[in-house]
């Protein structure tokens, strides 16, 4: 294989590699934002005056 070819390759094999790196951030920056929400709704949806009553008859 000559020079230029082997540069070609490594030059496509280093763009690959960023992209894939670039995309697994964004993936990781996504599904890090779903957690907060999912927290932040799972606190928002605690309703603390429910519970603390009960009401029984027998």
């Amino acid at each position: 294989m000559d020079i230029a070819g082997l540069s070609m390759a490594l030059s496509t094999t280093r763009v690959s590699n960023d992209v894939s790196t670039a995309v697994l951030n964004m993936s990781l920056d996504n599904y890090q934002d779903l957690g907060e929400n999912m927290a932040d709704m799972l606190e928002k949806s605690v309703m603390p005056h429910l519970g603390q009553n009960i009401d029984i008859r027998v």
